[in-house]
Parts: C-alpha cells; structure tokens; sequence
C-alpha cells in the first residue's frame, strides 16, 4: 500500500477542515529552500507525504505535528533552526507500508504497553514470542487520531479504539492527547532554572489521557494497558544518554539498571555513576535499557558534545506506585514489574547489517491502573531542546539532571 495515499487520504477524510488550512498547501519542494532552516526543510519534505501542523513561532520554538500518524511530535526545533527529530526519509520516499511497524521517526510518538508476555498487544494470542510473529497494533503505527482542535500553540487530538491483548481480553478506550507549545518563562517555571541570555531553547507538553469506555472494570488477571510515549532523536559519536536515579543497596531497591532486553550491554557504551546512568546514543549498536519505579526519578535527558545540544525528558512520576508493565517477550512470573523509564539505541539486528535508522530513543511510561469504567490514566510528558554555550548547559544540566557537561562527555573518553 502506498503511504502517500494511505495516509494523507485518511487524514484528509478525518480532518477536512484542516487539510484545507494554510498549514497544509502543497510544498514547494526543498531545491527552493536553500536558505530555509533545517527544520523548515524537514516540515516541507513531510508536508509532501502527509499532513503537518506547526505550532507555536520562531521567538518561542516552533513544534510539527502529525495528525494521520497518533498526533505525534516529528520534530522541534529553537531559534536556532535546528531540527531536533528523526524523520525516516528513506520509508516516507519508497511510498510502503510494512506488516510489522513503520518506523516514520518522530522524536514523540503515542504507544500503548505491554509489548509482550501473556498480556502483549504486539502479539497474537498464542503464538511464539518471536520476531517474526511480533507487530505494532495499527492503532499506534498507522491510524490517524481525530485533530479536535488547533491554535497557535496548542492541538488537541481523540481517538476511539478497540486492542486484544495476548490473553483474549477486549480493551475499549479513549484516548485523548494535546501539545502545547511552552513559551520561554514556563520552560524555566517547569525545570525550576534560569536561562542563560545565550542559550536558544525550546519545549513542549504532551498530555496524554487513557480512559476506559467499556462497561467492565480492567482487572490485572486479564491484562492492564500503560501509556507508552518514545522520542526518536539524531545520533551522534558524541552523544550521551543520562538517567539520574534513586541511590540505596540492590537488596531493597533492586538493580539500578536493567540491561537484558537485547543481551548485556558493555561497559564502553553502559555505565553507572554515582549519580546518573550514562548510556552512549551514537546509533550505531543495538541495545536498550530500563530503569524501575523503585529506581526512577521524574527526569532523563541526553547531551550532544558535538553540537553543544542538551535534551531534556521530564513527566508526572506518581509516588508509591509500582505496577508498571513487564515488556519482555516470555509468559512472565511477574507482568507487573516493568520498567517506567527506557533507552534505546538503534545498530544492526545481525552482525553486518545496517541501523534501521540510525537512531536514539528516550522513553516513559505511566503506571499499568486498574480502571472501572469511565476511569482514566493521565501521563503528561515535557520535552526541552538547549542549544548554547557549553558554560550556560552545565547549568542546566547540573540544576536537572545532577551532573556536569564533563562528566557526560568525559564518561566514555
């Protein structure tokens, strides 16, 4: 099926109104865009393949959305241009869709967990949790969600919808999510700093609501849903991810890090400080890590040497709650005893092979809830872009994520 009709012709049937708005005239196509910004360049390659709404403005940061994909953010960028998302050319270009998922990027997209184990909903009831048998459900890989409404700085997005999970059980939903634009003092209120004169920024909310719409309550012995929201952003040789977490011994908080999705990590891409978890985003070998709600604080972030770029990835941690859900691709002893936070980096699957990107992910979670009918789970995600002197970042970085900019970039030397 070729994505261009696919998923602008739905989009336009749901959203009539605004596929006529100004935001979605045909490009003019990037050989006139010379002089135009890395992320004005992004929005006009995008806007010949799909629908894009661009909030907020170049004083505040602009932010470009995708209704036909969940309403996720593709890219971002601050005063200085620059274009902060991944977008996957290459799949927007070949015009295919693909059976199992369609990586388009996107540095936030709107998932739904668990991925796998008795209670998956990227496996079919009773088949082997294998590659070939896994597959991300339509609803959060191909379906557009419903743009309700739109204003400089805000898009709000719903969706009905129906998942099975591995068990058999029937999950009736709403989905509601909307994103805000911040303007430049509520980045500062939300993060608690100041912003160097310097320092050109940009930053967002996503606010993400699941409500069950059925008439029977979700109950953990048939499966819980989680909120899942995973950010793809440019790698580099000198890009670092960094997770702070709760100090205190194994035995009451349990392991500080989880490294067991794709195999043990090394200790030249992977490792523990006292502080903060390091984990190298250069995109070029597999692995992926997580860290417990028992170890999770409410920030993660990554920080580009390179490009003197700091990310910043904050959400709502509820206190003492501990049932997330488990991923792993196995009948699990405990379904609930997920991870809140993950990192991803993307590399070959087989020696030889190519990224599929290449790319990085930095990943929340809300808790897996039991929900009566009517009830709702609410996980509210920020996402900051700096960009500056690597003096006014070691602040930023220092006051958010407890570390200096040379413990980051020095961590892997």
């Amino acid at each position: 099926m070729r994505i261009h009709v696919q998923i602008l012709a739905l989009s336009c049937m749901v959203f009539l109104n605004v596929c006529s708005s100004s935001n979605d005239r045909p490009a003019t196509g990037e050989e006139h865009l010379s002089m135009a910004t890395e992320f004005d360049r992004d929005v006009a390659f995008m806007k010949r393949y799909t629908q894009v709404v661009v909030l907020g403005s170049r004083e505040s940061g602009r932010v470009a959305l995708s209704p036909s994909l969940q309403g996720r953010v593709m890219t971002s960028t601050s005063a200085s241009g620059t274009s902060y998302g991944w977008i996957n050319r290459d799949h927007f270009q070949s015009g295919d869709t693909l059976p199992q998922m369609n990586a388009f990027g996107g540095e936030e997209r709107f998932w739904l967990g668990p991925e796998g184990g008795q209670y998956a909903i990227f496996f079919s009831e009773g088949k082997a949790f294998v590659f070939e048998n896994w597959a991300t459900p339509k609803l959060i890989d191909l379906d557009p969600f419903d743009l309700v409404s739109q204003s400089e700085r805000e898009a709000v997005f719903e969706k009905k919808a129906r998942l099975t999970n591995y068990s058999g059980f029937n999950f009736d939903f709403n989905i509601n999510r909307t994103i805000s634009v911040l303007e430049h003092h509520e980045i500062e209120k939300t993060l608690d700093i100041s912003i160097g004169a310097d320092i050109k920024s940009v930053g967002y909310s996503s606010r993400n609501i699941l409500e069950n719409s059925s008439q029977r309550k979700w109950q953990k012995d048939s499966g819980l849903l989680s909120i899942w929201l995973l950010g793809m952003f440019k790698p580099s040789s000198t890009t670092v991810v960094v997770i702070p977490y709760i100090d205190g011994p194994d035995s009451e908080l349990g392991p500080v890090v989880n490294d067991n999705y794709f195999g043990a990590i090394p200790p030249n891409r992977l490792t523990v400080g006292p502080r903060a978890i390091f984990f190298k985003g250069d995109g070029q070998e597999r692995g992926k890590i997580g860290v417990s709600p028992q170890r999770a604080v409410d920030v993660l972030g990554s920080y580009d040497l390179r490009s003197n770029s700091l990310t910043i990835v904050k959400y709502n941690k509820p206190d003492e709650v501990w049932d997330y859900v488990n991923s792993a691709w196995e009948i699990q002893d405990d379904p609930y005893k997920g991870d809140v936070i993950n990192s991803y980096n993307d590399g070959p699957v087989e020696p030889g092979g190519k990224p599929l990107g290449p790319f990085y992910e930095l990943e929340t979670s809300s808790p897996a809830l039991e929900l009566a009918p009517g009830e709702k789970v609410v996980h509210v995600q920020y996402t900051f872009h700096f960009e500056g002197p690597e003096a006014d970042l070691d602040i930023i970085s220092r006051a958010v994520l407890g570390v200096s900019i040379s413990d980051i970039s020095g961590v892997f030397d």
